[in-house]
């Protein structure tokens, strides 16, 4: 653990300087972000193996832009390991939760993805480099409709944003192959079993909304049938649903 921890502030050491300087389009900064994510990635062997995150999820990370995925005034923050505030009562995820999640949910080319809790969009943004088709659903207004134009505006074609409550899913886009939720909820939502794909998994943090909650993965087995495991503690907004 002591070697672990002095790489991982060697790191940090490393990404802060590289945040000084301010590069226009944050590429220095994206690898450090990845290589903190690595490091952090170490202590979870149990879990991930020795490889750690997929590359294919690391690659996809440092490709996006996350900066343009936050509020000009939080962007010096954007790519440190740690959640920060769009508005709305709303964060966008620490980075390496977003590569934990995106790694368990094991998105493969050709298969169609939900997101529920869209927020910036930045989640949406990383699936869709690894999915044929991402269908994300925001329940604030103002925030699913800012991401829509901005996911639009950065060019993420296969991406289609909705507003309205995650909890009962998008049928009409579905069925899904793998299902990422991004909010705490006492229990895995039913209707999202429902419409996921025979084979498919779901990523989502469960337990008391005010709490910690674990980090979750459902894999649907058959047609009734799922199996559950916790893969780490979490902390993550509450899931909000409509009155």
């Amino acid at each position: 653990m002591k070697a672990q921890s002095l790489a991982l502030t060697a790191v940090f050491f490393a990404f802060t300087h590289v945040a000084s300087a301010e590069a226009p389009n944050f590429s220095k900064q994206r690898a450090a972000m990845v290589a903190i994510i690595r490091v952090h990635a170490r202590s979870y062997t149990k879990e991930l193996g020795n490889k750690g995150i997929a590359s294919k999820v690391l690659e996809a990370m440092r490709q996006t832009k996350r900066h343009l995925f936050l509020p000009e005034r939080y962007r010096k923050l954007a790519y440190a390991d740690r959640p920060v505030s769009i508005g709305r009562g709303q964060t966008i995820s620490q980075p390496f939760i977003v590569a934990l999640m995106t790694h368990f949910a094991n998105v493969k080319p050709g298969y169609a993805v939900l997101e529920v809790g869209t927020g910036s969009g930045y989640q949406a943004a990383i699936l869709s480099k690894l999915a044929q088709k991402v269908c994300t659903i925001e329940i604030i207004p103002s925030l699913g409709k800012d991401a829509a134009n901005r996911l639009r505006e950065l060019g993420y074609q296969n991406v289609s944003v909705r507003v309205g409550d995650g909890y009962k899913g998008w049928s009409e886009c579905g069925p899904f192959d793998a299902i990422i939720v991004t909010a705490a909820l006492d229990h895995v939502p039913p209707l999202l079993i429902k419409q996921l794909k025979v084979g498919g998994r779901l990523v989502m943090p469960v337990g008391p909304v005010s709490g910690i909650q674990d980090l979750t993965v459902v894999d649907k087995t058959s047609p009734n049938q799922t199996k559950t495991r916790l893969v780490t503690p979490v902390r993550f907004v509450p899931f909000t649903r409509e009155r």
